[in-house]
């Protein structure tokens, strides 16, 4: 039999019994539909994670007290303090600009209003460093550090907290009992997820050192180059300077920790990449679940068509024509099965996955192109056995079946 025949005489068969070449199909169906939707949240969410990372400059070095990787981390080493940059700002050369930083939660009130908000003293030079844009008033500045002032910017999602239309700016809000005045609100920057970082309070440092969290220590400072290109340039110089401030010998390990930003970045693709192989690979176990239910209808069918098989054969129908009969049916069941799956994965990613993630759906047409090649070959694959059965069964045995 020629292609075309085979292919009407498949499809004839599968219209027949409908409900279950659909349940046949489903398991191809999910497994194209997992792959595509699996990669597309990856993509999705390695994509938020890196634009995030981006959009606060790939410049910066981030050090911290401690090392990565040790038990009670900086409660066991030599906490930094805002001397140590003052030191890194005048003897570091390719240094652009510094800011400590010192955080924790604390209770935000404004009236009725109550919540709990990460509060950071920074330096007036975080916004800038960190990408933060105000949106009305001001950001902190030199004055407000000197003087331990009271005042706070805060962002957008705590503006809609603890205000809702009320407009802030000059308002009193109170921080762990602390009277503080608003000054400045700041741009929203968008959550990923379960993250809000427009969810803040900035206050001067020195203020959140001495009236808010009683600290001489600061929790990180942030250092921004001149350029990208002299990156391990300045983790040269701050390493240096910091062992020798912290009186570190020859032999001895850091106990501080320099992150570089774009080292990072590199990081954190090539982690979303592995965990975006393993969704796959979790989710092409379906595309395997729906080719074992494919042999096995086939197989039924086999033996429900045992005396037609035989009649095909006794009007002269090779072996291979029998094959390829039922291999084109499976081969059908496959393929409809996987464009059925692509056109959910491919809704479900434009829906579902955008709406959570801002950067979009992460579809990748490699996805789609890999997944339904997969249960092309998952229809052969699995076909081949039964068709295979059906060749070989013996013309006179077949039509005395009943």
């Amino acid at each position: 039999m020629e292609f075309k025949d085979n292919f009407k005489t498949s499809l004839d068969s599968i219209r027949s019994n409908k409900m279950r070449s659909f349940l046949t199909m489903l398991g191809v169906i999910i497994g194209v539909a997992s792959v595509i939707s699996m990669m597309s949240i990856g993509n999705s969410s390695k994509q938020a994670v890196l634009n995030r990372i981006q959009s606060m400059g790939t410049n910066k070095l981030n050090l911290r007290a401690g090392v990565m990787g040790m038990r009670g981390g900086a409660a066991k080493a030599i906490q930094l303090k805002r001397s140590d940059a003052e030191k890194i700002k005048q003897k570091c050369k390719f240094v652009d600009k510094i800011t400590c930083e010192v955080s924790n939660s604390a209770t935000v009130k404004y009236l009725n209003s109550t919540s709990t908000i990460n509060v950071t003293g920074v330096d007036p030079d975080y916004a800038e460093i960190n990408s933060w844009t105000v949106l009305e008033g001001r950001y902190l500045d030199e004055r407000d550090v000197k003087a331990s002032a009271k005042v706070a910017v805060i962002g957008n999602s705590t503006v809609n907290n603890l205000f809702g239309s009320t407009n802030p700016i000059g308002k009193s809000i109170t921080i762990n009992g602390n009277k503080f005045k608003v000054i400045g609100t700041l741009k929203e920057k968008g959550g990923e997820g379960m993250f809000d970082p427009d969810d803040c309070v900035f206050v001067p440092i020195s203020t959140a050192m001495k009236k808010l969290f009683g600290t001489d220590d600061v929790r990180g400072i942030t250092i921004q180059a001149k350029s990208q290109d002299v990156m391990d340039l300045i983790v040269q110089d701050v390493t240096k300077l910091m062992r020798k401030t912290h009186k570190l010998k020859d032999g001895e390990d850091d106990d501080f920790t320099i992150r570089n930003q774009a080292d990072m970045l590199e990081m954190i693709n090539e982690t979303s990449q592995t965990f975006t192989t393993l969704l796959m690979c979790i989710a092409s176990i379906s595309l395997i679940v729906g080719g074992i239910g494919i042999m096995n209808i086939m197989l039924v069918s086999v033996t429900e068509r045992t005396r037609e098989i035989g009649i095909r054969k006794a009007l002269g129908a090779k072996r291979s024509d029998i094959r390829n009969q039922f291999l084109v049916e499976s081969v059908v069941l496959s393929i409809q099965g996987g464009l059925i799956g692509v056109i959910i994965g491919v809704l479900f990613s434009i829906f579902a996955v955008s709406k959570f993630y801002q950067g979009g759906p992460g579809l990748a047409l490699d996805s789609i192109l890999i997944s339904f090649g997969f249960s092309m070959l998952v229809g052969v694959f699995f076909g081949w056995y039964p068709a295979n059965q059906a060749a070989k069964l013996d013309p006179i045995i077949a039509l005395r079946y009943e």
